[in-house]
């Protein structure tokens, strides 16, 4: 009701000339409230009208004038000045994503060396993104795995500590840990080495994160000689493998120009469809790492626009700014585009577009590879989207919805009505997105009600605001029976969601989804089909696993937890002596009582329990025996999702 009366009391003609002579930014609105398009304006009243002028989308390219022709009504928001509307622009877009704007299809995190030279005793560590601390950062690095090479590397060059411990507190209160033994950490824990020398070990290395290998390198060719010298081979082997190492890594930044500068170099290739855009990273005069961009672009869209949006998107997202940004392709405004760059960074940026010199070579070089990933990589990107976002565009066509982004599906899982549990499996864009998987473990259903489950699971989710946005559609594990229990929740409630079921055929596979009260069949070698049919496993995996572990928790918790003080630690520290209930009846007082964690007290607990006629029928003991695998361990492989009881 509500998007039938925002859109029926909206009137273009009126709302069009209250529009007022500001900059600002707009956002142009579906019949369904989807939002179509975000822009910014030097003034909302000359640029919003262009929309609706000699008809709609009469001089706009063909993506923006299907765009044009979904419009019902737009929003509107006032800015101060034309680059705050580029930075909200920028914010909205990487937030709301709409179909009808340029974007970049991938959304990079950068990863960083931390050094937290705060700390009386500092760790270098690795980070995924640059705080306001005390630390010193190094980076953004582009590839993941040499910064997680270079972060060992440095540690073992320099001996520098891996724990959390606050020394300070636990100085001498703790033995040196396993990397001291080894040779690969000072001690500083165990006041092994006096902060001072840890100081010069930190500054060792944050020479060495700078560039400056020359003093490192000098040093450890004068130790390996003399190792050699005093036919300590062994160790002299392993200080020529840490040359070889910051050889290797030099070798990877041997492109240089003459200056110093930190600069980013981009690149714009393009074909009838596809857009790749190729970033080389040059830090202090050095090339450190590339990576290449595919921009959803139309074929009528200008270089020049391209160029732009990629400039605002990447930059409102990517936490380091250089000094000089080189581009083959201008952008619309560079004026503004510099302002925005120079508004992020905080400081002076400057745009170049070089045509001779070396600056110009380094600019043809991202050009070329730009090519390159575009013959190479353009076809797995295709697969990929195909298999993601085209296989949501096609439930979308099938079910008739504008669009799909979020997909949940909910099941049921219990033995006879025992220890009852739901999952909630969650897809966005195509693929699982686990951190917002869910677990119910039913609360008022008894017995095998599988109709009766499903209502409470649901009403709990749907009441419930801290389970994220609601799904653009529900999929039910079932047919019409399933389905109209999801119906009747969602109608209580008062929200609009479509709900489908998800078919089987008589070989329990995925055939088709029920709609509306018809089953609707996928076209043959559907991406549609594949991706319900991994949600619908993934939902069964889900539930059945979590159903498995509460079982299991039981089974520990029937024998030892009956106990009179026997806890989760010590039947954990029972189990592990005594590999079994079996195990632990056999044992004497005096084994029990020296077990870890164990006393007098508990001891005897333990054993009158199992001697005393407690479980008098000997079948009870076996049919209950418990492995060692059952210890509360069993539950790590299920620590990244979340459990909502």
């Amino acid at each position: 009701m509500e998007k039938e009366k925002k859109t029926s009391e909206f009137n273009i003609e009126a709302e069009l000339a209250k529009l007022p002579h500001t900059p600002g930014v707009y956002l142009m609105h579906s019949d369904t409230q989807e939002i179509l398009y975000v822009g910014k304006a030097v003034d909302l009243h000359n640029r919003v009208r262009q929309y609706f002028r000699n008809g709609f989308g009469h001089n706009f390219s063909p993506k923006i004038g299907r765009m044009v022709s979904q419009i019902a009504y737009f929003e509107y928001i006032k800015t101060g000045s034309e680059l705050e509307a580029l930075v909200l622009e920028c914010n909205l877009i990487k937030e709301i994503r709409p179909r009808y704007n340029t974007l970049m299809t991938d959304d990079k995190e950068y990863p960083y060396i931390r050094v937290t030279t705060g700390e009386a005793y500092p760790r270098i560590l690795y980070s995924h993104r640059m705080s306001r601390d005390n630390a010193r950062y190094f980076g953004p690095f582009t590839d993941r795995s040499a910064v997680k090479d270079t972060l060992s590397l440095v540690r073992r060059l320099f001996k520098i500590r891996r724990c959390s411990r606050d020394i300070e507190k636990t100085m001498g209160k703790n033995r040196p840990c396993l990397y001291y033994q080894i040779g690969e950490c000072s001690g500083p824990c165990s006041g092994m080495v006096s902060q001072e020398e840890y100081r010069q070990q930190i500054e060792d290395a944050l020479r060495f994160l700078d560039g400056d290998t020359k003093e490192i390198t000098r040093r450890l060719t004068q130790q390996m000689k003399q190792e050699a010298a005093d036919m300590e081979f062994e160790k002299a082997a392993k200080t020529r493998d840490l040359l070889s190492s910051i050889a290797t890594i030099m070798e990877h930044q041997r492109i240089n120009l003459t200056s110093g500068e930190d600069r980013d170099v981009i690149a714009l290739a393009r074909n009838e469809k596809d857009s790749v855009l190729s970033v080389f990273f040059m830090r202090d005069g050095r090339l450190i790492g590339r990576e290449t961009h595919h921009m959803e672009t139309d074929p009528d869209e200008p270089d020049c626009q391209v160029m732009t949006a990629f400039l605002h998107q990447y930059y409102a997202g990517t936490p380091y700014i250089p000094g000089e940004v080189l581009l083959n392709i201008p952008p619309e405004d560079t004026a503004l585009t510099a302002a925005f760059l120079e508004n992020r960074r905080k400081k002076k940026c400057h745009i170049i577009l070089p045509q001779k010199g070396e600056k110009h070579k380094m600019l043809q070089l991202a050009e070329d590879n730009a090519r390159l990933v575009m013959e190479q990589d353009i076809e797995r990107m295709r697969r990929h989207e195909k298999r993601t976002t085209g296989a949501c565009r096609e439930l979308a066509d099938i079910v008739g919805l504008p669009s799909v982004v979020r997909l949940e599906a909910f099941d049921i899982s219990n033995i006879s009505g025992y220890h009852s549990v739901a999952s909630m499996v969650v897809f966005e864009n195509g693929e699982a997105r686990r951190n917002a998987y869910r677990k119910f473990r039913l609360r008022t259903v008894t017995g095998p009600d599988d109709y009766a489950s499903m209502k409470e699971v649901l009403s709990r989710r749907f009441t419930n605001d801290s389970l994220g946005r609601f799904p653009d559609i529900l999929m039910m594990d079932g047919g019409k029976g399933q389905v109209h229990i999801a119906e009747t929740v969602l109608d209580s409630l008062g929200i609009e969601i479509p709900v489908c079921g998800m078919v089987k055929d008589d070989n329990h596979r995925t055939r088709g989804l029920y709609y509306k009260d018809r089953e609707i069949a996928f076209p043959r070698g559907s991406e549609a089909m594949h991706m319900i049919t991994a949600l619908q496993d993934e939902t069964h995996r889900f539930a059945i696993t979590y159903h498995k572990l509460l079982r299991s928790k039981e089974q520990v918790h029937s024998i030892l937890d009956d106990i009179e003080g026997i806890g989760p630690k010590r039947r954990q520290a029972l189990l592990l002596r005594f590999s079994s209930a079996e195990g632990v009846k056999n044992a004497t007082l005096e084994e029990l009582a020296e077990t870890e964690g164990m006393n007098r007290k508990s001891a005897e607990a333990v054993y009158h329990f199992f001697h005393e006629g407690e479980t008098s029928d000997p079948d009870m003991t076996a049919s209950l025996e418990v492995e060692k695998d059952n210890c509360p361990d069993m539950t790590a492989s299920l620590e990244e999702e979340t459990n909502f009881e």
